[in-house]
Formats: C-alpha cells, sequence, structure tokens
C-alpha cells in the first residue's frame, strides 16, 4: 500500500453525556464484542496499509488498554506497526492537542520520517467497511490534491452536525460547510481523507503559523477553492456515534439481519481484541429473542431486542427491552430494564425499574456495591 493511515481518535464529546465521561468515544463499546475504533483499524488492515498512527488525547486509558497489543490487527510485524501518539510537554509549553491540525503539528515527525506518498485520515468513531485503496485510485484518477469521502446522510440523522458537501459533475467539490445552521444538502464529509503526503505537512504548517487548528474547517474548507478536493461517495452503511441517540441507534442497528450479516459474515472481517471468555451461560428460564449476548455473560432472565456486552449477569426474573448493557454489569433479580443504556460495571438493584422513552434513550450509572451469593 502507498499511503499511511492516520486515527484521530482524542476528541472530547460532551454529547455522548455520561458515556464519555470515563473514555474516549473511539473506545465505546460496539455490537456486543467491539470498541469503535476498531472498523477504522480493521479497514486499514485489510486495505493492506502496513502503518498506523492513533492520535489521542481526551480518557485515553481505555483506549490505550485496548490498543496495547497491536497484533489484533495485523500490526505486529518489522515494517510498519501501530503506533499511539499523546500530547507531550513541549519547549513551547503547548500541553495538549488544541485541534486537529494541531494534533497532526505535534506528531509531525511520524509523517516526515515515512516514505510513503500518500496519507490516509479517518476518525475513530464511526462504523463502516471500505477499501482505502479504492479511494486512493480514484484519488490518482481525479489527479485530486485532497480526495473527502463521502455518503449521503443517513436517515433520521441530524445533517447539522456534519460537514456538508456540493459537488460538481466531475465529483470535485464545490462547497463544504462544517455544521451548518442551516442545510442546503443531504451529502456529508464522513471525516475520511486521502491527501499526499508532503502536501499534508505543508499545509499543517502553513496551518499552524496562521494560527489555526482545525484539519477541517482551516485546510481542507479553506484551500476548497485553491486546490483540486474531490468527493468520493460511500454507498455501503455508514454511521457516525459521537451523539448519545446515534450510538443507541448504531447499536441497534446490528439487530438487523442485513446489518449483522455484513459486518459479521461478509468479507472482509472486523478485527478486535479478544478477551479469554467462556461462551454466554443460558440457565433454565431464560428467554432471548433478538438480541446479542457477549461471552462471559449469565443469563437468567428475559432479553428482548437488546444488547448485551461482555461478563453481564441478569437475575432471576428480569426484563430487559429494547437497551444496551455495557460490560461487567450486574443485574439484580426482578429487576425491569426498556429504552435503557446502562454504563459498564454497573449494579441493578433488585426490583430495580429503569424505563426511558425511545426518543430520549435513559442513560443508567449505578455503583451500588454488589451482593452475589
Amino acid at each position: 500500500m502507498r499511503a499511511i493511515g492516520i486515527i484521530l481518535a482524542g476528541g472530547n464529546n460532551k454529547k455522548m453525556k455520561e458515556l464519555s465521561a470515563k473514555r474516549a468515544v473511539a473506545a465505546m463499546p460496539m455490537a456486543g464484542s467491539y470498541r469503535a475504533i476498531d472498523f477504522a483499524l480493521s479497514n486499514m488492515t485489510n486495505s493492506h496499509v502496513r502503518k498506523v498512527g492513533v492520535l489521542t488525547q481526551y480518557n485515553a486509558q481505555s483506549l490505550n488498554e485496548h490498543l496495547s497489543s497491536s497484533k489484533w490487527w495485523d500490526f505486529g510485524r518489522k515494517q510498519g506497526g501501530l503506533y499511539l501518539f499523546t500530547p507531550t510537554l513541549k519547549t513551547d509549553m503547548t500541553i495538549g492537542y488544541r485541534g486537529t491540525a494541531d494534533a497532526l503539528y505535534q506528531n509531525l515527525d511520524f509523517l516526515k520520517k515515512s516514505h510513503e506518498p500518500y496519507v490516509i485520515v479517518a476518525s475513530g468513531d464511526s462504523i463502516y467497511k471500505l477499501d482505502y485503496n479504492k479511494v486512493l485510485e480514484y484519488h490518482i484518477d481525479k489527479k485530486a490534491e485532497i480526495t473527502v469521502v463521502t455518503t449521503k446522510l443517513p436517515e433520521g440523522d441530524d445533517p447539522l452536525r456534519y460537514g456538508l458537501v456540493k459537488t460538481d459533475e466531475e465529483g470535485r467539490i464545490t462547497e463544504f460547510q462544517e455544521k451548518p445552521l442551516v442545510a442546503e444538502s443531504d451529502m456529508i464529509s464522513t471525516g475520511i481523507y486521502v491527501i499526499r503526503r508532503r502536501l499534508l505537512i505543508e499545509l499543517v504548517e502553513a496551518c499552524i503559523q496562521d494560527g489555526r487548528y482545525d484539519l477541517v474547517s482551516d485546510i481542507i474548507v479553506r484551500y476548497r477553492g485553491l486546490k483540486r478536493v474531490y468527493a468520493y461517495e460511500l454507498t455501503t452503511y455508514w454511521r457516525n456515534i459521537a451523539t448519545a441517540e446515534s450510538y443507541y441507534n448504531t447499536n441497534m442497528d446490528f439487530l438487523k439481519k442485513d446489518v449483522r450479516d455484513y459486518f459479521y459474515r461478509e468479507y472482509p472481517e472486523v478485527y478486535s481484541k479478544v478477551d479469554d471468555l467462556p461462551p454466554a451461560k443460558y440457565n433454565p428460564g431464560a428467554k432471548v429473542s433478538n438480541s446479542l449476548i457477549a461471552s462471559g455473560s449469565i443469563i437468567n432472565g428475559e432479553i428482548e431486542n437488546s444488547i448485551l456486552f461482555k461478563k453481564t449477569y441478569v437475575g432471576d426474573n428480569c426484563v430487559i427491552k429494547n437497551s444496551i448493557i455495557l460490560n461487567d454489569v450486574y443485574i439484580g433479580d426482578g429487576a425491569y430494564i426498556e429504552n435503557c443504556i446502562v454504563e459498564s460495571r454497573g449494579t441493578i438493584k433488585e426490583g430495580a425499574r429503569l424505563i426511558g422513552n425511545p426518543d430520549d434513550i435513559n442513560i443508567v450509572v449505578e455503583k451500588n456495591e454488589r451482593y452475589i451469593m
């Protein structure tokens, strides 16, 4: 592959509410057994991108632990590898990244010491499959200087939290508005970009010298009229999970057979760090319908249209409907949970009733002491 990869995974997103209080959005559990960043990493390795840098910052401990061994995504190799970059104290006393362009600038040596001619920049908070080779071929064929991967706005999603794009007949971007107040297009940027490595270095250095720090607003949008910026349309499944609502809805999409088969059964695969856990155990009386139950879980109650992550315990006579239960949650006997996201390592007391609204999902953070007999 003639490109290196960079995954931006350091942002702090308050739209995730309590869910991002202790972890980066890229570290959010997905679809029972994955983390959000697994999808971008899998796309990199499946596209034969052998050298990938992950830029982390906010609440990075969980993400760093997940990425502690690169072998799961086949980056444990002599040539290339997986590199983690966190903000460090520099001589100018800058602490933390001031934006995505500044994150690239503070790690510019990674780009300068590489030899591949192109860079693929992706975000760590989107769920999709994509062969980056096809984007690179398009980029070269169009003689583009920057290529932006775009897609149609997912049904029911808020267009105003994306960059909205308009193109001409050749696919060249004529308008690019980052999170505008009024939506004038249903074509959105996915946060995936292809750019020549030396050009990216040049633009990032100029951006910082001008006191600007954002990759999208201060480089891609700003240079849209001066550089040949093209759009490559992604027509398969793509979702961004950067709000609590989109996180819930994206997980629930995996209860649909076509989405589940696309990610679980169709080549190429999505890879993740594997825990040494036993398969889920269903005790007598357990009832499960249209749900995903991860390994290490013990089920005694009734589960319907829900996703239960690893090491979840569901007590006797429990009912869980249309909910997401994150890792290592203990649910006491007789509890009723509907339209909720239960935070990891929580303890739901016996007989508790937790009910949210389909349009306003209840995020439950319970840290009660556990009494397991």
